[in-house]
């Protein structure tokens, strides 16, 4: 299928693929996100999740730390309480 169609043809719609894939889509969705009071720690968890995918591994422990305590963690600055606890449990190993 070419870019942006399913196997069948039709228009690409998933999440993935307008608002991850796509940069202008991308651009979109978190700025939305980070208009809205109600969705801006979403945004920002979106931005230290990139920000912690390219750091040196020398870092991510402690920026690991950083935002569980931030976003994770109930009464954190930033508290994603939607998020699942699969989601917001630490790695073993």
């Amino acid at each position: 299928a070419p870019p942006g169609h399913t196997q069948d043809g039709d228009q690409e719609t998933s999440f993935r693929w307008q608002c991850v894939d796509q940069p202008i889509g991308k651009l979109l969705f978190r700025r939305f996100l980070e208009g809205a009071p109600e969705f801006a720690a979403a945004g920002a968890l979106w931005s230290e999740i990139e920000a912690f995918e390219q750091c040196e591994d020398s870092e991510r422990e402690e920026l690991a730390k950083r935002l569980r305590s931030r976003f994770f963690t109930p009464g954190g600055s930033e508290h994603c309480g939607f998020l699942s606890a699969t989601a917001t449990t630490p790695a073993s190993g």
